[in-house]
């Protein structure tokens, strides 16, 4: 990690920030711009529209720690991104299955003075046009340069690595991870006379 991030980090053309809430619509464009460049290919997926992300970043504004969601450009351009929220599960344990207005005040005030000490991976992604080159490891080092040294963060899950995505696996095996959990889904063949094929995608 630290000698592909040492590759990036000395070419002045790639350059590494973390969102500032006062430009949220700016980071949520760049958000698109990378994710649909990243992911428009990858199985069915499609294309976000503008209108989308604004309101997918209006909704995380409550939560979001902006020092936990990074960005990475290329001549000024946004090529790969690292988006985490703050675990609020780790908040929410603490009301007992209520949300009343106390609780909604509590809750409010834990998040501003940063009680969770856990944080979640939603999405890493670079576009393809980057990738390969080690933007994921100057990602990863730069952004866990400020988690060590100024936030308050002691653990990290990332989530939703599929295994039909061997590099992002890989990635998570790099930072000397522990699998903690296995997701399956399972399909139901309701005539039983059929045989089982693991759709193609995921081979």
């Amino acid at each position: 990690l630290y000698v592909k991030h040492g590759v990036i980090s000395a070419n002045k053309d790639y350059r590494f920030e973390y969102l500032n809430v006062k430009k949220l619509a700016k980071y949520a464009e760049d958000f698109r711009v990378v994710y649909n460049k990243a992911w428009v290919k990858h199985g069915e997926g499609k294309e976000l529209e503008p209108r989308q992300v604004q309101v997918l970043f209006s909704m995380m504004k409550p939560v979001l720690d902006p020092k936990i969601i990074c960005f990475v450009y290329y001549k000024n351009e946004p090529v790969a991104f690292f988006i985490n929220l703050p675990d609020i599960n780790q908040l929410f344990k603490h009301f007992n299955g209520k949300f009343g207005w106390f609780e909604k005040l509590r809750f409010t005030w834990m998040l501003k003075k940063r009680k969770s000490k856990k944080f979640v991976g939603i999405v890493f992604g670079v576009i393809p046009d980057h990738q390969g080159l080690g933007v994921d490891s100057f990602l990863i080092v730069e952004a866990s340069t400020i988690i060590r040294n100024e936030l308050q963060y002691s653990d990290y899950e990332m989530q939703w690595v599929g295994d039909f995505n061997p590099k992002m696996m890989s990635v998570a095996e790099s930072l000397t991870t522990h699998r903690n959990r296995k997701l399956i889904t399972y399909r139901y063949l309701f005539d039983r006379g059929k045989v089982f094929e693991r759709h193609p995608f995921f081979e």
